[in-house]
């Protein structure tokens, strides 16, 4: 700005600059005789992406892999070692993750129970099999929709959190302070979240299943006049054990895949707030996809063994 200003004033009068030394004299005829070239950013070409993606995603696996094995020693170590366990953190997490969570579990299981009802009344009602409903209502919720809505819940929910928590801790530092101290990151972060989740997550299936079974059991009531005691008479009949059963299953082993990928991608965290955002969104997103992935694989094997 000064060396711009100077040429202009030179332009119309005579200029003296004074009061500088020979050093700052120098630099300055420097920038002037200095031709000055806008260079423009480099641009990647589309090998380069897929190279560094590739490399990228490598690395991710292999820090995941480094973070699995890290987890199961401190899972064993806690095991043999079982007075070192957190019991009153676990227990403020499943007071967090699974009491907390009750309200939005049990209106949004309510709310699928309802719309399997409404729908699937319709069709049956086309065959005169209006009682068939509550086959649907309750296999469905119990099997399939219970669990698997449960878990993409407290996967935005709980998932995100646990990695924000992390996140910010990593970001404070007050995880490479807790190294320092000779004190365990797994044992005080990560395994107190994942032990009150693989809790929580079953018991608030059972809850979405009870919640949902009971928005069908309304939605009938409203759209095709099944008496709630001719919905719990066929409830009876239709619902077995082991419905219930296979989807409770499903529980721990999702709340294992919430807990890993939230404390995961939190410890992922760098020290700025942008990847705390970036670690949050893929937590959310990764958690997701790997419930319904994981529930999929679940109904392919129960249909190959019969159950």
């Amino acid at each position: 700005m000064f060396i711009d200003y100077l040429r202009i004033f030179r332009d119309v009068v005579s200029v003296e600059v004074v009061g500088y030394s020979s050093k700052q004299r120098d630099m300055y005829e420097l920038l002037v005789d200095t031709n000055h070239h806008i260079v423009l950013p480099y641009k990647e070409n589309f090998v380069e992406k897929i190279g560094e993606n590739t490399v990228d995603i490598y690395t991710q696996i292999v820090d995941f892999i480094r973070f699995i094995g890290e987890m199961f020693y401190a899972i064993f170590h806690t095991i043999l070692h079982p007075r070192e366990m957190r019991l009153k953190e676990m227990v403020y997490h499943i007071h967090q993750s699974g009491f907390n969570a009750l309200l939005i579990v049990g209106l949004t299981a309510f709310l699928v129970g309802m719309v399997i009802a409404y729908q699937g009344a319709v069709q049956l009602a086309k065959f005169g099999a209006d009682i068939f409903i509550v086959d649907t209502v309750a296999i469905s919720m119990t099997r399939e929709l219970g669990p698997m809505i449960t878990a993409i819940v407290i996967a935005g929910r709980s998932g995100s959190a646990y990695t924000a928590e992390i996140g910010a801790m990593k970001i404070t530092e007050e995880i490479s302070a807790m190294r320092t101290m000779g004190f365990d990151p797994f044992s005080f972060l990560v395994l107190p979240r994942l032990f009150a989740l693989m809790i929580a997550l079953p018991l608030l299936i059972f809850f979405a299943d009870i919640m949902g079974i009971i928005g069908g059991a309304f939605a009938s009531y409203m759209e095709l006049g099944i008496s709630p005691t001719m919905f719990i008479d066929r409830l009876y009949e239709v619902l077995e054990v082991k419905h219930y059963l296979l989807g409770m299953l499903k529980g721990p082993i999702f709340a294992f895949v919430i807990a890993t990928i939230g404390c995961y991608r939190g410890f992922g965290v760098s020290d700025n707030t942008e990847s705390l955002g970036l670690q949050t969104t893929s937590s959310v997103v990764n958690g997701i996809f790997l419930v319904i992935a994981f529930d999929a694989l679940f109904s392919v094997i129960f249909t190959e063994l019969g159950v």
